[in-house]
């Protein structure tokens, strides 16, 4: 049996190896996340007919998204009324310079008296925008807009979408360096692997505010937690589980990182080549230290070997799996399968061998979805105005999520709604004392 690929959905593009500071050729869609699997399809982000939809101005006046659309999500709000000549003259001149000249000799009180403390940069290149591949950056702007305004909804959160029009690593890091005194935080959203890993390394290392690639890390919070919750529903504990994961790249790296420290017993990870094991062949230096702490079991080959007798999947790639080789899951398997909009396993397959199930899509039970994540950690940050986002905050955000419906548990309820009230807060209050602890916050 030939090892299951991780292809982006649409045509495959090669890309050139990428080193700091080198641009990304654009070759239209197609460019998904490199080999990674899961990148150029979102887990939690619905997308199908995007090769005809609202391809003649008939069909844009008929379909309801572009009615919806239309003039843009979101917009400018005022928080202090503009009346008279009195409320002008405090929120503009000659009132705005004593504000200006007191930040000046205080840097810090602009977090006070501007909008920074609460507003996060929605940072993309349009790279590896949901199952779409390289569109660019003013395709992606409808979902850095959609994104900003489910960071309002969920989180309480101001967010302006950046579409960059570059895309080597240095040209996005120093604009977003330039660019970062303005917010409180940055979200990067939809660069592809592997720059996507340096870039948010580098920005790190240079600013003093958060920052958080939510394809990697939003999705790996909600998937511990729906794991979690998965876990407890069929009576074990994280530790007692062997897993597979499909797919290396931005979120498949992410997903394992964190299970590795919430402490799951095994976990093998799977590219388009095969199972990462020490001394594999191809891979990167980021594939490289993932099979240094992973398949401890020592398993080679592709990945239905893997899977054999494993106890959970987690797809994060667009590699369909056969149903013969989802029959050799062990009992009470645990499946995630999260690509969008088409699952590597089909669910109705997945139930026939597996106690839990869930997916990517808002079409079926059990939906992975990061905004069940990133909207509940920048507040959390914010509140406290956190430096960093640390592994401890993130660990922190999938125990509250898990926590949220823990007593409510079903085989087709192991992680909350989008619209349940109590995720946010929770969410939120975790994080700020896992900053707090972590020595990251300010206040």
């Amino acid at each position: 049996m030939t090892a299951i690929t991780d292809q982006t959905v649409a045509a495959p593009v090669s890309h050139p190896t990428l080193t700091a500071g080198a641009p990304l050729p654009r070759a239209g869609a197609g460019v998904g996340d490199g080999d990674a699997a899961g990148l150029g399809v979102t887990a939690g982000s619905d997308v199908a007919g995007s090769d005809v939809a609202g391809s003649d101005a008939a069909s844009r006046t008929s379909d309801p998204a572009f009615v919806l659309h239309e003039g843009g999500k979101i917009g400018i709000g005022l928080t202090v009324p503009l009346r008279d000549r009195d409320d002008l003259s405090l929120a503009y001149t000659p009132g705005v310079a004593r504000v200006c000249t007191a930040i000046a000799r205080e840097p810090e009180l602009a977090d006070d008296y501007t909008w920074r403390s609460n507003t996060v940069a929605v940072v993309t290149d349009g790279t590896a925008v949901l199952g779409l591949g390289d569109i660019g950056p003013a395709a992606a702007l409808p979902v850095m807009e959609g994104k900003a305004a489910l960071f309002k909804q969920f989180g309480g959160v101001d967010a302006v979408p950046i579409c960059l029009d570059c895309t080597g690593i240095d040209e996005i890091v120093e604009t977003v360096v330039r660019l970062a005194p303005a917010f409180g935080g940055i979200n990067l959203e939809d660069i592809s692997a592997p720059r996507c890993f340096a870039i948010e390394r580098m920005l790190a290392d240079r600013l003093d505010i958060p920052v958080f690639h939510d394809d990697q890390h939003g999705t790996a919070v909600v998937a511990l937690a729906a794991l979690r919750g998965a876990a407890r529903l069929t009576g074990r504990e994280l530790g007692d589980l062997r897993a597979v994961v499909s797919g290396a790249g931005a979120a498949g790296v992410a997903v394992t990182r964190i299970l590795l420290a919430a402490g799951i017993g095994d976990i093998a990870v799977a590219d388009s080549r095969g199972l990462l094991s020490i001394g594999r062949d191809g891979m990167s230096p980021v594939k490289a230290a993932l099979a240094a702490e992973t398949n401890r079991a020592g398993i080679s080959g592709g990945i239905e070997a893997a899977m054999a007798g494993a106890d959970v999947f987690l797809g994060l790639s667009a590699g369909a799996v056969p149903e013969p080789v989802v029959a050799t899951m062990a009992p009470e398997a645990i499946i995630f399968a999260m690509a969008n909009p088409d699952p590597e396993i089909e669910p109705g397959i997945a139930h026939r061998y597996a106690s839990v199930v869930a997916t990517g899509r808002s079409d079926y039970p059990n939906q992975i979805n990061n905004v069940l994540a990133f909207p509940g950690i920048f507040r959390g940050a914010f509140d406290v105005r956190a430096r960093h986002v640390t592994e401890n905050m993130k660990l922190a955000a999938a125990d509250a999520l898990a926590e949220v419906i823990a007593d409510e548990l079903t085989p087709d309820h192991i992680i909350p709604s989008v619209f349940d009230e109590r995720v946010g807060p929770a969410v939120a209050a975790a994080v700020a004392r896992a900053a707090r602890a972590d020595g990251v916050a300010r206040r």
